[in-house]
């Protein structure tokens, strides 16, 4: 049923009389259209370049500078060109050409756009140092000093009208490099909980060493990297944390989002799809135009870095022996669907637009329709994106490089994004909670092994009962950046709406072209490797244990009331119940950002902190309430004051990761960095914010709450944990781990974070009014 439509636009014969066309006109215009469409995007892209470029400046700024310019000079019967043509004058004969009026006029304008750059440089210089300004953060939530309302002021005052999703980009400060010194200082301070004296001392000795002799050699080549490249962080850390590594990317490296838990809005699958696809395909095209507002803080005043949502489509991770590369196309006018062991391309415009929702569905209808069996070796060919990276880059190199192979690849590594139509149902059961919600994550995570294809930035999976999530490659890009894109999608979906029997709205297309069937030659040595790699790949996914939950007793509006960071009331929750579930401490990762700054992308809060830990052990031991409440204040302030740090360029873990870098270029063994970047990360977490809560009536539709995403277990004895907080009451959480460690239990840890969340807040004697 879904097959290539091939549409011949002439065809020509050759008689005595000559050559004879017969043009397909129907052909010719979808051509026409197509070019039109291509160029209207081409334009726009320019034009956003230019005001992008010239921000905090405009247009119409520079009709004013200039206007200004030549009155003011006009009125004092001054020379606009400043003298300039009369110097030329002398070399070349411009009076020839050009009369006194003209080169008055010409250079008028020339010294006046001179001017109006200069203001533009001087305005976005000034900018650059305001925001390198976090004062701000250090206030007590709720209040404003009016040093902070002065600067805010200012910052207003040289950000320019209407910016655009990139505007800020070059304004930006770059990310400052800690001194070597306070970062040895803080390591020593974070690890002091969790060693013996014997074992500090020793690592003090290592730091001190370290910070006399080696230090201060890697620290030069970071300073002068530092001036030299936009961020100093970002281009390894993608390198050598994502792309260098030879294990497989499904659960080690790529997270999931998943679908409202409480909300169905159709059971047809290829309804879902239209409209889903289709929302996503706006948002491509509000990005394409730049239409897309800057992420701010600080009530939509400090703008964050934008400059992760360049790779969001048209990308796809390619697998090296070594390393992997990240290739992004400009423009991809379709997508790629995987069902049931077949692979389709599908065109995402139509007479020179995009296609409408339930055009879309109509073509998802004829895959699912579609009876032909996969070709040999096709169904399980994903599976290679699944495995680990040396053999698949070998596969490809050796097995789709040329031909047919070559070219169906190209059509999944060039589409927009991957669509997975998935023949499991997955839901969120009320009656059946914990399954329903552990196997719905896991089906997100990893799926079969071979239905997703993992390299793509993102991949979209629509079960067969009508709900979805998404798959994201990491390398390209952190969390929030797509979860910005989940929020608009999930926003989108009752906007777009369904009719009564469950279908997208609209009427199908009479002449819309079939999805195009990719064709494979996937010889018995290369199904050999997509077996092996699938062997892996399954192993690994048999071993998560995925256990998600929302937590409904409290949310944030409560922990507001006790007067806590929601953020830091859930962190020493859960160092609370790491410590019931295993009996002792251990480094903890948390995620925070860098994107105050120019490019940057993550920071680590090491969360496990000596002040955590004298709570949670006045938790285990009997103590007075009042001595609890005391040490839970001090631990919560204190995991605030190191998310400020981590967020303003004052971390740790980012510069140690850098400074070991370095020194493996200057061929020096570093002890102390040795050791320092292989202690695991028993204890991984992560916030999912949300970033859009206009899009969403959480008050009076709380059903409409995106139940957030998660991530495989970083260490093998260890948990990842992610969370989201969602409105006032509610907060879910996805946890892994392993089930061949016998250390970790994710349904026994979920319990002791549900505890733990309870006994914390019941330290709080709030009435029943404020509960």
């Amino acid at each position: 049923m879904a097959e290539a439509h091939q549409a011949v636009a002439f065809q020509f014969t050759v008689s005595p009389d000559g050559i004879d066309l017969h043009l397909c006109h129907e052909a010719l215009r979808q051509v026409y259209l197509s070019g039109l469409h291509s160029w209207k995007k081409r334009f726009v892209r320019f034009k956003n370049g230019v005001m992008t470029g010239v921000y905090p400046g405009s247009p119409a700024g520079f009709m004013v500078v200039v206007v200004s310019y030549m009155s003011y000079n006009k009125y004092k019967q001054l020379d606009p060109s400043l003298g300039l043509f009369a110097k030329l004058g002398q070399h070349i004969p411009i009076s020839r050409y050009m009369s006194s009026d003209s080169q008055r006029i010409v250079g008028g304008v020339l010294v006046g756009t001179s001017l109006w750059i200069t203001i533009i440089m001087i305005m976005r210089n000034v900018l650059k140092s305001l925001l390198s300004w976090h004062g701000w953060m250090q206030e007590r939530h709720g209040t404003v000093s009016w040093s902070s309302r002065l600067w805010l002021l200012l910052v207003r005052l040289f950000s320019g009208r209407k910016p655009m999703l990139y505007s800020f980009q070059n304004s930006l400060p770059r990310l400052p490099v800690p001194s070597v010194k306070d970062t040895c200082k803080r390591y020593l301070e974070s690890v002091r909980p969790l060693m013996d004296d014997e074992q500090y001392d020793r690592m003090k000795g290592l730091a001190k060493d370290f910070e006399k002799n080696l230090g201060p050699r890697v620290q030069w080549y970071l300073k002068l990297k530092s001036w030299w490249a936009s961020n100093y962080v970002s281009d390894w850390w993608e390198e050598y944390i994502y792309l260098r590594g030879r294990a497989p990317i499904m659960v080690n490296s790529n997270y999931y989002a998943m679908d409202f838990l409480y909300v169905f809005p159709t059971s047809i699958q290829a309804a879902r799809a239209g409209n889903t696809i289709h929302a996503i395909m706006l948002y491509r095209r509000k990005l394409d135009r730049a239409q897309i507002k800057p992420i701010y803080l600080l009530a939509n005043k400090v703008p964050l870095c934008s400059a992760q949502w360049e790779r969001m489509f048209n990308t796809t991770r390619i697998p090296g022996v070594e390393t992997d590369t990240l290739q992004h196309m400009n423009e991809s006018k379709h997508i790629a669907v995987y069902h049931k062991g077949r692979f389709f391309k599908v065109w995402m415009f139509y007479d020179g637009r995009l296609l409408l929702p339930r055009e879309i569905e109509q073509q998802m209808e004829r895959i699912l329709a579609d009876q032909s069996e996969p070709l040999p070796g096709e169904e399980r060919l994903a599976a290679l994106t699944a495995g680990d990276r040396t053999p698949w880059a070998k596969a490809r190199e050796t097995f789709f490089s040329r031909g047919k192979n070559k070219q169906s690849l190209d059509a999944i590594e060039k589409a927009a994004f991957f669509v997975t139509l998935d023949d499991s149902e997955q839901l969120y059961d009320k009656d059946n909670p914990v399954q329903s919600l552990d196997s719905f994550a896991k089906s997100l995570l990893h799926g079969k092994c071979y239905d997703r294809w993992f390299d793509k930035s993102f991949n979209m999976i629509l079960f067969k009962n009508g709900t979805m999530g998404l798959n994201a490659e990491h390398s390209w890009a952190d969390a929030p950046i797509v979860g910005h894109l989940w929020e608009h999608v999930l926003s989108m979906d009752p906007k777009l709406g369904y009719t009564e029997d469950g279908h997208c709205c609209g009427k199908p297309h009479p002449n819309l072209p079939g999805p195009m069937r990719l064709q494979w030659d996937i010889p018995a040595e290369c199904q050999e490797v997509i077996q092996s790699s699938l062997t892996v790949a399954r192993a690994l996914a048999d071993d998560v244990d995925c256990h998600s939950f929302p937590f409904t007793q409290f949310g944030k509006g409560l922990i507001k009331k006790c007067r806590t960071s929601p953020d830091a009331f859930i962190q020493i929750a859960l160092q609370l119940a790491h410590y019931r579930d295993k009996g002792k401490f251990c480094l903890t990762y948390e995620a925070s950002m860098t994107r105050l700054f120019r490019e940057g992308r993550t920071e680590t809060v090491r969360s496990c902190t000596t002040e955590s830990c004298d709570f949670v052990r006045s938790m285990i031991r009997d103590e007075t309430r009042e001595e609890r409440l005391r040490l839970l204040k001090v631990a919560a302030e204190k995991h605030q004051n190191m998310y400020r740090l981590a967020m303003t360029g004052g971390g740790i873990d980012r510069h140690l990761f850098c400074m070991y870098v370095v020194s493996k270029y200057l061929g020096e063994d570093s002890p102390f960095l040795k050791e320092v970047l292989s202690e695991p990360w028993r204890l991984s977490t992560s916030q999912t914010p949300m970033q859009q809560l206009e899009l969403f009536d959480l008050v009076r539709h709380p059903e409409y709450a995106s139940s957030g995403g998660g991530f495989g277990p970083v260490a093998d004895d260890g948990y990842g944990v992610s969370y989201i907080i969602v409105g006032e009451n509610l907060i879910n959480f996805h946890i892994s781990s392993k089930f061949s460690s016998p250390e970790t239990d994710s349904h026994r840890f979920g319990a002791n974070i549900r505890q733990a969340m309870l006994d914390i807040l019941g330290l709080f004697q709030l009435d029943n009014k404020a509960k």
